[in-house]
This record gives structure tokens, sequence and C-alpha cells, in this order.
């Protein structure tokens, strides 16, 4: 929307961007509308919440995000309102009562409503009857003061209306469609159903015993509250309903909901009433109630959907912040059986050095050979860990390469594959290593996501992770930006290498994108590995915005300046040298010398570009510059009797690994293929609201099996043990 077209409509709007904004965040006004002012002026959501902490009062990115979010929301009512108004005064129907209540709404509903007499439709049932000539006689029926409707129908007979039955029909029209319109009684059903709404499924019979439908079985005859429903049983509704399996229907008593319309429509006792009677029954049943229950639903499923996103954001957040093992070099296998492990060997920068095949399980059964040639790996490229996929074959592989007698201490490491597939077979992958086929380039990324499974996993969709709740049925936009902003805050929180990132973790960083990072990479090949920040400078179209936004977030490893591998940012290099010459010491001097920062008082730093906030945090990153804030990698190792369903039994305790987290519980690998649930109330003992409060992704466990489905492939599990 343009400046002046805006400033012009806030003349008469009651209520600024701030007030609206203000309403679901708390803080002050003028952190409010200095966060505006920074993302107006294209500053990234990580730039603001780190570097410019004094002028937000320390907002963190979450609130940001939602502040960001509001001023576009608050921005698209304001454009729709201006549309209402323009559609409405065009058609010479713009009251000043109705303009004033569209200018004074800023809720979306409500001026939805005000415009619906007004909105271009098909035609209905009601405009016939007005062609008709039936409009006065609805006016006279809806004045309840006529006491002989027949008669007075009888007037209203033409070429097109042949009696007083059809007059009264079309007069009933014409009201059914008023009361529709009624803004009264439109808000206080919506109210009804938000509180009274029960959602039904029944099942399509024909399809009852069709196998893809018995996962859906407990809905076959479901009914409950649709306001306590949780997230996921209803987006497992809607998903039976969309793939054929269930009839859905969201409604309350239809007694109520009448009688209600009737108290406020029905004011006398006479010849009308029967006809006031049937118009409101007709309204509800074609138009009130289709148009409620489906908004309702809507509602309920945009609040399942944001609840489905939270969930599969955080476990995103938590996959992509896991420890990683650090610069190893690392042999990594993508297990299986029949076609053989696929075997790669990286470097310490991930770099595929060698691959092999090896085949030490059925039908083969080449377990002394394979032996040899791992050993000889190990050695030759002087392996330090070993990354296994947790596929196919994967316990065996782990209990095959621990047999080995190596000559040096090796780690082993499970680690999960999900999406390794996805990326073998990606453009990315096919970039990356072309004259490789797909097995060698997924037994990388395995290796890789052990080092660091942020910089391997921020190269797959994230839906393909194996982390998400339904992740299919949500809004995909929705979905797509708050798993962006996640992967965003992940990279920006942990900073990048800037000589050794790919194209894909580099496009996350604030500030660059896809096509600068493309450049930075060319600018790398070419002219060999940054020595320092400022050389971003140099990188075709980067200009001084973007360096800006970008600088702080990317780190270099032994550069000419110390601080380019910390998080201060350039903006304030001057500073930190003023502070080690106060101190009489060189800036590398100065950089985690607790001693000599805890002498430093931040107040006498403070300029008119950072504040006390800012100059705290600077002390802050000194003391520890560029720390990783993720854990070292764990090893982890599972109960050995263990390899198969076949091997799990009631009241087994096992160790496991958190793999994915939901609403309604955690699914915990305990060394099989199929993952166990623990159901939010097998999480501890006492009431659990969130499942986060008590496990987290790659959190390890102690379960004990509570039943086991092998037909169904399904293992309940315990943590109250």
């Amino acid at each position: 929307m343009h400046k002046d077209s805006i400033l012009a409509f806030l003349f008469f709007c009651p209520m600024t961007n701030i007030e609206f904004i203000l309403k679901s965040v708390q803080t002050a006004s003028k952190n409010i509308q200095n966060t505006i002012d920074l993302l107006s002026q294209d500053c990234t959501i990580p730039f603001i919440s780190r570097y410019r902490k004094d002028q937000t009062g320390n907002l963190d990115e979450v609130v940001i995000e939602q502040i960001a979010k509001l001023n576009k929301q608050f921005d698209e009512i304001v454009k729709r309102k201006e549309s209402v108004l323009k559609s409405i005064e065009e058609q010479n129907a713009l009251s000043p009562e109705l303009k004033s209540k569209i200018e004074n709404s800023f809720d979306l509903q409500e001026i939805e409503d005000l415009y619906l007499p007004y909105k271009k439709k098909k035609k209905t049932k009601a405009d016939t009857a007005r062609e008709n000539g039936l409009e006065p006689l609805a006016k006279i029926i809806m004045s309840q003061r006529n006491d002989d409707i027949e008669f007075t129908a009888s007037k209203y007979l033409n070429d097109k209306v042949a009696n007083e039955d059809e007059a009264l029909q079309g007069a009933r029209d014409i009201i059914a469609e008023w009361i529709n319109e009624n803004i009264f009684i439109r808000k206080n059903l919506r109210r009804l159903f938000q509180r009274k709404a029960e959602i039904a499924t029944k099942v399509v019979k024909t399809k009852k015993d069709d196998e893809a439908a018995q996962k859906f079985s407990q809905y076959f005859d479901w009914s409950e509250p649709l306001s306590k429903a949780p997230s996921h049983r209803l987006l497992a509704m809607l998903r039976a309903e969309a793939e054929g399996f269930v009839k859905l229907n969201v409604e309350v008593e239809k007694e109520e909901a009448l009688a209600f319309i009737e108290d406020n429509i029905i004011k006398a006792n006479n010849d009308t009433t029967e006809h006031l009677e049937l118009a409101i029954k007709d309204s509800y049943k074609r138009l009130l109630e289709p148009a409620i229950s489906n908004e309702t639903l809507q509602e309920a499923k945009d609040k399942a959907d944001i609840k489905a996103i939270d969930v599969f954001a955080s476990n995103l957040s938590q996959l992509l912040l896991a420890p990683p093992l650090g610069e190893k070099r690392i042999l990594a296998i993508d297990p299986g059986y029949r076609s053989g492990c696929k075997v790669v060997c990286l470097d310490e920068k991930g770099d595929l050095l060698y691959n092999e095949t090896i085949y030490p399980h059925q039908p083969q059964n080449e377990s002394a050979m394979a032996m040899k040639k791992v050993k000889s790996m190990v050695n030759a490229y002087n392996i330090e860990a070993i990354s296994i996929g947790n596929g196919t074959a994967s316990r065996e592989t782990e209990f095959f390469i621990k047999k080995i007698g190596f000559d040096k201490p090796v780690q082993v490491f499970v680690v999960s594959e999900a999406g390794a597939s996805v990326y073998s077979a990606s453009k990315i992958a096919r970039d990356e290593f072309p004259n490789y086929d797909v097995t060698v380039r997924g037994s990388v990324s395995i290796g890789r996501r052990l080092s660091d499974p942020l910089a391997e996993l921020v190269k797959i969709d994230a839906k393909s992770i194996g982390v998400g709740q339904y992740q299919h049925d949500v809004d995909q936009t929705k979905l797509k930006e708050e798993l962006d902003n996640t992967v965003v805050r992940c990279v920006n929180s942990v900073g990048v290498n800037i000589n050794t990132a790919s194209k894909s973790l580099l496009s996350y960083v604030s500030g660059i994108g896809e096509k600068m990072a493309e450049n930075i990479v060319a600018y790398r090949s070419e002219n060999g590995a940054f020595e320092d920040r400022s050389q971003l400078k140099k990188v075709p179209r980067l200009g001084d915005k973007a360096f800006q936004q970008a600088a702080a977030f990317i780190r270099i490893k032994d550069g000419k300046n110390p601080l380019d591998n910390s998080a201060v940012h350039p903006e304030s290099y001057k500073m930190v040298e003023k502070m080690a010459k106060d101190l009489g010491i060189k800036v590398g001097e100065l950089i985690g010398n607790k001693e000599k920062i805890s002498q430093i008082k931040p107040e006498g730093y403070i300029s008119e570009n950072v504040g006390i906030l800012g100059v705290k945090d600077i002390l802050k990153e000194l003391e520890k510059p560029g720390l990783d804030p993720r854990k070292a990698a764990k090893i982890f190792e599972f109960d050995p009797n263990v390899k198969t369903i076949a091997d799990v039994r009631s009241g087994m305790i096992l160790p496991g690994i958190v793999n994915n987290i939901t609403a309604f519980g955690c699914f915990v690998d305990i060394g099989v293929k199929e993952s166990g649930l623990v159901h939010i109330s097998q999480l501890k003992a006492g009431y659990v609201s969130d499942v986060n409060e008590v496990v987290k992704l790659h959190q390890h466990v102690q379960v004990k099996v509570v039943e086991v489905d092998e037909a169904r492939k399904r293992i309940q599990l315990t943590m109250i043990v």
C-alpha cells in the first residue's frame, strides 16, 4: 500500500498499526515502532534481534517475527477495508453509518459480514423474488403487523407469480437472505458453534473394508466437542475425509440455533408468524448453518495447523541444532543386505576421499573380506569416527563394525538417515557430486550429518526429514514460512564458516539469499579463501546493506582479524579496539581473557549506535568468541539383544533415542526398524501439557515396553519405569 494512501486512511482510522500490534505483544510501543522501522529498512530478523537490542528493548526473534506478521496483517485489513468501501460506494449504497462501522472494525470476519449484502454473487432465490416484485411483501411480513397475509399476497400476483403460495414463497426467500445477512445473528451463531459444535465422522460404507481405511478405523463412528478435539485428531479426521473414507459433519443442536434466531426475529403472534418460522428454518438450513459450520471448521483447522506447525518447527530446530562431532575424518556407511553396504571416506571438511561397497551380510556373507577393507580404509584415510545410517541392516552393520579390531580408537555412531535419499537425488547433490550415483551421495550425507547436522540438513526439504506431524495436511504456505524462519534462526544462531560452507548453508545467512550465496561460492573458488570479513564487499552484487546484515554471522578461522571469528559486528570493531587500548593490550590478547574483560565498565563505551545492552553483548562474546551453542555429540548404544521387532517383548526396559515429537507424545528409536510410541500420558507421573517440557529430540531415554503388535508393526512404550 502506498504510504500516502495509508496516511490518508489513518486520518479517520481509530486504530494505528502500533495499537493493533499492542493487543497481542506485551512491550513498549516505542519498541514496536523501532522494530517496524528497522524491518522497513530491510534489516533481517536475526540482525535486529542480535545487533539492535537497544532499539527493540531486547525483543527476541520470535517476538520480532510476531510483530512483522501482525504489521502485515494490519496492512491487509486496511487494504481490504479500502476495497470493500470502494465496492459499496460504486453501488451507491454506502451510508454514513455503514461507512463508520467498516472504518471502525479491525475484525476481518465482521468486515466481511458488513460487506455480505453488497458482495457480488451468483443469482440467488431472493434475487429472483425481488425481480418478481416481491420485496414489498417480504417487508410487510417482516413488519409482523398483518393478520391476513394471504389476501395481501394476492396483490403481488403477475405474469411471473401465478398464485399466493408462489408470492409468499418468494417473500420468504428474501426474508431468509435478510436473516442470513443479519450481523448480530451471524455473530451469535458463530459463538454458539465455537462453544457447542460437535464434530462427527461416519465411515463411508463402501470403504469400510478397504485396507487403507483401517488406519482411520477410530473415526468410523466418532463424535466429540470440536473445541476439545486436539490438533492431531482433527487433522487425522480431515485426512480421513479427504481420502474418502469418512463423512465429516460439524453442527450444533438445531433447536437451540433456531430458538435463538426466532427470539431475535419474531416479535408478534399473528398471520405472519408461520411464514417467519418457515423463512428462519430455510435460512438456517440453506444459508447460515453451511456457512458458519464451514467457518467454524476452518477456524479449528487453522488452530490445528498452527499447533502442528509449531510442533514441526520445534522438532526441526532441535534436529538442526543436534550435537555435531566437528571437523573429523569420517567413514560413513549406508547399510544394506543384497545390494551391500555403501562406504565413503570423508576428510575434515566433508569432502569425499574414497568410496567402496562391501557385502558383510546375507546373501553374500563376505564378512572377513569386508572387515579387512574397512580396517584398511580406516588406516589409509586416518579415520576418527564411523557414521552408520539407521535404516535397513543398521543394527547388523553396527555389530559387524564393533567386531573389527582397529589399530586405534574409533568412535562409532548410528545416525538418522531420514531424508538422505531425498538429498541424494536432488539437484544440490548432483551439483556436488556429478560423477557419483545416488548411493554414494546418500552415504556422504550420512557422514556429513554426523560432523555437522545443521550444514547438511539445510540441503534437504524440511518436510522430508521425518520429524513432522501431519505436515502434508496443514497450510503449506504457513508451514514453509515457519520452517524457513526456523532454519534461518538456527543457522544464524550458530554462525557459518564462510570458507567451508555450502551454497545451501550460506543462503540462510542473514542478508545473503540464494543468488548471493552462489556469488560468494564462485568468488571463493576463483580467489581462494576469505582472509577477512571486509572481503565480502568484493563479492559481485553484495552491497553495503547486505554486508551490514550478513558480516557478523559469518566466521573466518585464522583470518587477519581475530574478531572475524566471533559474533562481534564489524561496526563495533573500533569499540573493541578502544577497550583493548584502554587496557594497554592488543585485541588478540583481550579475546578470551576473562580477567581483563571483567575490568571493563560497559557504561564507558555506550555510543550513539550501541547502547548498554549491545556493549554487554560484546563483552559476553569476547569471553567466548564464536562459541557454538550446540552440545558435543555423544555415543549411544542400543540393547545388543534387540535387533528386530520380533525381539521386543512386553516388560522389557530398553535404552532409546527420541526421534520424533508430536502433540500426543514422542517416538523413540529402540534399535529396531519401527519406532515405539510413548503417549503423552506415559512420559512421566502426573499431568503433562507439553511434550517438549519432558523430552527433546535426540534425547537418550530409558523406556519400558508396554505392548507389541508385530502384525501392525506398532510398539507402545512408557517412560514411567
